[in-house]
């Protein structure tokens, strides 16, 4: 198991300062993180929906590519310019309107420059996957 670089606090703390846009409202927590795999949850908000009432796949793809940004750091530190260069989703089924989504990451390979990883998006306490996700990532020179 690696070792985490950041803890949930630390990376609290971080992402606050650093990058605000996407993590002072409160509707996305970190719940675990651990150098290797992160849980996250948003909160059921009305915005998530699309018509139709089905939660949104913009709304999927963020809390993916954050659940897999809050992962990396877990594992590398606060390198804030680590950023997405791939991200692949497929959509599995509707995500209920009235659930929290869960964002479950796993870094699949750490190297020097690329991080490759996949998260699975969960609806509420259902256990099947409504979307699942691999993503890269490039860390810059340190």
């Amino acid at each position: 198991m690696a070792i985490a670089k950041m803890s949930v606090a630390e990376l609290e703390e971080f992402l606050r300062k650093e990058f605000p846009q996407a993590f002072t409202h409160d509707d996305i927590r970190i719940e675990s993180a651990d150098g290797e795999t992160a849980l996250l949850r948003q909160r059921f908000s009305e915005r998530m929906l699309r018509p139709g009432g089905t939660v949104s796949g913009p709304t999927l793809m963020g809390l993916a590519d954050f659940a897999m940004y809050v992962v990396l750091l877990s594992a590398i530190g606060p390198i804030g310019l680590a950023v997405t260069t791939n991200l692949n989703i497929n959509f599995l089924r509707k995500g209920q309107p009235g659930q929290d989504v869960l964002a479950v990451a796993k870094l699949l390979k750490l190297g020097k420059r690329l991080a490759v990883g996949e998260v699975n998006l969960l609806s509420g306490t259902s256990p099947d996957p409504i979307a699942h996700v691999t993503a890269t990532y490039s860390i810059p020179n340190q």
